[in-house]
């Protein structure tokens, strides 16, 4: 969905793509960190699975939806807040309008979206993940028919370009989560455990020991998210084409990502369910395991990426400069694919043990110590500073130094998987 975003936002003008690169920056921190905190749910339900506890399977469920809808409300609000920031960038009357209400309209799905991560987290640690794939399919046609009506203004619709993109996107996570409650509502596979039985009010112990366990996981995802989202706001100053590449290119390498990510998210499931069998060394044959598959996957794209760099760009932008600038950048990311696939399997497979405070410790510190420093250094050379570059690589130096926020977080994270695996045999 956000490869034909940016592509129609692409395709309608660079000024559009640039206003949408813009939203979409504060939109995925937002979402990427809600992600995480209602994580929590996964380990729990995995564990109880595997322990053969389904009775205790709808409380959890029911206690994260409320957690869910609150931290959903508290993102939509610093969404409306985070819309300011634009008025301080340097940037086109069109693009910052552009950007601020692609914001405003986005901060509507994120209750939704939280709400729809839990019941998501839920099927997939009771091992229902077709569901999952149908409605992400279907909201895919939907998100292409929507921007296509609003992006160009097709069968008489409004051209609202860019704007087009929000709205598309409130749809489609509205879409998501109604269809996922159609489904398990009637799907036999859900009777054993359903959620919905009975009303349940907040009980703030259940909401707490779900916080406990799920805001390391949000801040670890807002450590690495919010890197590259600054990244886009330090980018805005040198202009539409230098935000337009940096946006296809972590568009693309985002589209590359959700395979590692996915075998994460199987593996916390696996792991979880078989730790709460009481079978921690099937627990860390399974994490080893995830491992590699990611490794092969990621030699495969970081491969694909490199040949076919100005060929992703072109299907993106018919602006030159966009797509000569996309090409180089693409190459960048072409060389982290394998410290970010290992980075996000082995930080899935560690929450898989409730483990969620050191992975937290190792991507502040990869991105916010090392990455980010470097990547201003390189990026913007102040003149303040004694060394850096003669002249400011702009997006280029930023990506240097998302390659070195990587690595460090993978190598950080495959130690502590192999302390922690053993640690439980």
């Amino acid at each position: 969905m956000a490869v034909v975003d940016v592509a129609m936002a692409g395709h309608a003008s660079a000024q559009d793509l640039a206003g949408v690169s813009l939203g979409v920056s504060i939109w995925n921190m937002l979402m990427i960190t809600l992600m995480g905190v209602v994580m929590s749910v996964n380990p729990m339900v995995a564990h109880q699975v595997g322990a053969s506890d389904l009775a205790g399977v709808p409380q959890v469920v029911r206690q994260a939806l409320w957690k869910a809808l609150g931290v959903g409300l508290i993102a939509m609000l610093l969404a409306n807040a985070a819309a300011r920031l634009f008025d301080h960038l340097p940037l086109e009357p069109y693009v910052h309008g552009l950007a601020h209400d692609f914001v405003l309209i986005t901060s509507l799905a994120l209750p939704l979206f939280a709400c729809y991560r839990v019941l998501y987290g839920y099927s997939t640690s009771i091992n229902q993940t077709k569901p999952l794939m149908v409605i992400a399919l279907l909201s895919l046609c939907l998100n292409i028919v929507v921007n296509s009506l609003l992006v160009f203004g097709k069968l008489g619709f409004p051209r609202l370009g860019g704007l087009g993109c929000a709205w598309a996107t409130l749809a489609t996570v509205t879409f998501n989560l109604l269809a996922l409650l159609w489904w398990m509502h009637r799907a036999e596979a859900y009777r054993a455990t359903w959620p919905f039985s009975h009303f349940e009010p907040p009980h703030w112990a259940q909401i707490k020991s779900l916080l406990k366990l799920g805001l390391p996981i949000g801040i670890t995802y807002f450590a690495e998210s919010s890197a590259f989202s600054l990244i886009a706001l330090l980018i805005a100053k040198f202009g539409s084409t230098q935000m337009a590449a940096h946006q296809i290119a972590l568009n693309f390498t985002s589209l590359t990502f959700m395979v590692p990510l996915s075998v994460g998210l199987a593996l916390l499931t696996r792991v979880g369910q078989s730790l709460g069998a009481g079978d921690p060394v099937l627990a860390r044959y399974q994490a080893w395991v995830g491992v590699a598959v990611g490794l092969v996957f990621a030699t495969l794209s970081a491969t694909l990426i490199a040949l076919l760099a100005p060929t992703i760009a072109s299907a993106y932008t018919s602006d030159a400069a966009v797509i000569t600038l996309t090409a180089q950048l693409l190459l960048l990311a072409a060389i982290f694919q394998l410290s970010d696939a290992t980075q996000v399997i082995t930080s899935c497979a560690i929450r898989g043990y409730k483990v969620t405070r050191s992975p937290m410790v190792i991507h502040l510190t990869a991105f916010w110590v090392f990455a980010l420093p470097l990547g201003y250094t390189l990026g913007i050379a102040p003149e303040w500073l004694p060394f850096k570059p003669a002249e400011p690589m702009a997006a280029r130096g930023l990506w240097i130094a998302l390659i070195l926020g990587l690595t460090i977080a993978a190598l950080g994270l495959v130690g502590l998987l192999r302390r922690v695996a053993r640690s439980r045999l």
